[in-house]
Formats: C-alpha cells, structure tokens, sequence
C-alpha cells in the first residue's frame, strides 16, 4: 500500500475519483491529506465528506514568496508519512522545496498529450486548434512546468463538431480513468525513472 498526499485548488473531481478507486479496491492506496491552494474549494468539502483530513493555505500565504507555501506542504506530508504527492488539479506550480523533499514522488495529471498543449489552458487550446485527437497525461513533476517525465497517456477522439464543454467532459472522464490506474501500477512498484529520465512500466 502506498500513502497519497493529494494537493487540489478547484473541484476534486479526481481526488473523488482515487479514493473511490480505493475504496473498490481497485487501488492498493490511502489518502493520508488532502491541501488545497484555496480554502473555498469545493474539493475540501468533498474531501471532508469523505472523511479525509484536510487543510488550506490562504493566498497571503502564496502572496510571502514562491517557497512560502511549498515549505508547508511539504513539511505537512513529511508528517504525514506519505509516499508520493498527487497534484489533481492543483493550480499552483510545485518548487524545489517540494521537489527535493519529496524526488521523483510529486505527480501531475495534465489534461492534454503532452508535449503539446502545455500550461493552464490545454483543454481550451486542444479544442481552438481543431486537432482530432486530445488526451490526458500523468507524469512526474520536475522544475520545468509540465516537463517531468511521463508515465502514462491516454489519447481521445475529439468527436466532430464537439463544444468545448463536451471536450471538457470527455477528457475529465478519461483523467477519472487514468490517475487511479497510474497510481496503483505505484502502488505495485512498476513505474521505473531510467538513467535518461524516461519511465518504463513494467507489467
């Protein structure tokens, strides 16, 4: 079993959906707590409803400096024990207190194929450009922003004539799919960074 701290600044719709998977026993986890970037998140009421231990830092506290925030979460999980943290949706870019406490331990689910669409806005990017084929990817965080080694993707057909909302649905979907199996193939000790910084699974 390994034990998740998760970060979230919006929803939590992924965070919901690891601890389903875990409470189906489809994922050999726990979610050990759960920060979030903003303390009117509707994921920290999800979160409580759970049963989860949860907590929020206020912007003032992002607003001191970029390792501010960083030097509690990570100082938080540390307490907690957990094994890797889960960033699902969270708004706020990781740093290197967080990196190095915590290394090659800090995931990030992004809701494009990267190396294309990078940054806040891929869903609406994806959808701008036409292209016919979107996607999720998971990966490990690095210093670069969406940059770190990926560990799994997951493409989708952009149905035509689709809206953006549609889009929206049909790669959230996917990412409700995908973290949780990631995290278990984890869980299972399968994921392996190699000496050129590409990840290989081993089934």
């Amino acid at each position: 079993m390994i034990k998740l701290g998760v970060l979230i600044s919006g929803n939590g719709t992924n965070l919901v959906a690891i601890q389903e998977a875990i409470e189906a026993k489809k994922l050999d986890a726990s979610i050990e707590l759960v920060i979030s970037s903003r303390p009117k998140a509707k994921g920290l009421k999800r979160a409580h409803d759970m049963g989860l231990q949860t907590m929020s830092l206020s912007s003032d506290i992002y607003d001191l400096g970029p390792s501010a925030a960083d030097e509690i979460i990570a100082s938080m999980m540390r307490q907690n024990e957990v094994d890797y943290i889960v960033m699902a949706g969270y708004m706020r870019k990781v740093g290197e207190v967080i990196l190095k406490a915590f290394p090659d331990r800090v995931l990030n689910l992004h809701p494009a194929l990267l190396p294309s669409f990078p940054g806040a806005h891929a869903i609406e990017q994806t959808w701008l450009s036409g292209v016919k084929v979107a996607g999720v990817t998971v990966h490990f965080a690095n210093e670069v922003y969406d940059q770190g080694p990926i560990i799994a993707q997951r493409a989708i057909e952009v149905p035509e004539g689709a809206s953006l909302g549609e889009l929206e649905e049909l790669i959230h979907a996917e990412e409700h799919k995908l973290y949780p199996e990631v995290l278990q193939l984890l869980a299972e000790d399968k994921v392996k960074i190699m000496g050129d910084r590409t990840v290989r699974i081993f089934y």
